[in-house]
């Protein structure tokens, strides 16, 4: 378990893939209490946000109720889509094809279909749509014609938090992410997603905290 930052009121880790972010058995909850009761009592562990199973990268837990009730609101006090959230995400994602334009923003309304688990790019407004808001910069690309095999290394910080929203957006835009067959890649593997950057104030001090960690440098990472 790869832990970047604990004191009593929270711990920042690195999630691996293939690991659910919530309480279940091996679960990353559970993963952490074997860790950290190696020097200590076992604490309670709050998930405070999530990352889907096959997608891996930084994330915080707390270990009081308030502690996860502060960065809760940090996550929530601002218009869905006001990039002056204090709880920033920001994620390194490799692409099937190249972005065009090379940045921007992407707005959707998405709806998540419970029973397939999928999430879908929508028209119009109905019950169970949100809004979905994402900024996006490419920072390399390789392999030339996109129909040939194209890659994109893509640094995207999420104005919302919907399920598969990063999926989903990127593939209705003929870009899924390498690995994601869910969403339309041709090549199966990994998911090529990864929880690159966290910033957000500390539930007791107000302080603003930033952890970051780069993806692995195998599989569709060392394509791009």
């Amino acid at each position: 378990m790869n832990i970047l930052f604990r004191d009593e009121y929270i711990v920042v880790c690195i999630k691996p893939a293939g690991v659910v972010s919530e309480e279940a058995p091996g679960g990353m909850p559970e993963l952490l209490r074997m860790e950290l009761k190696k020097d200590a009592a076992v604490p309670q562990i709050f998930p405070v946000h999530r990352l889907d199973k096959g997608v891996g990268g930084v994330m915080v837990y707390a270990f009081t109720k308030d502690a996860a009730a502060s960065l809760t609101r940090q996550m929530t006090e601002s218009a869905p889509a006001d990039a002056g959230k204090t709880f920033t995400k920001e994620y390194l994602a490799v692409t099937e094809g190249v972005p065009e334009p090379a940045s921007g923003r992407m707005e959707d309304l998405l709806f998540h279909d419970r029973e397939k688990n999928r999430t879908y790019v929508v028209k119009r407004p109905r019950k169970g749509v949100k809004e979905a808001v994402l900024e996006y910069e490419t920072l390399a690309s390789a392999g030339g014609d996109p129909e040939a095999g194209a890659f994109s290394l893509v640094r995207i910080r999420l104005l919302t938090g919907r399920t598969h929203q990063i999926r989903a957006q990127f593939s209705s835009r003929k870009l899924p992410l390498c690995g994601d067959r869910r969403y339309g890649a041709k090549i199966a593997g990994d998911i090529a997603l990864w929880s690159h950057r966290l910033t957000f104030r500390h539930p007791e001090t107000g302080e603003e905290l930033t952890f970051r960690a780069g993806p692995p440098k195998d599989g569709p990472w060392a394509a791009v």
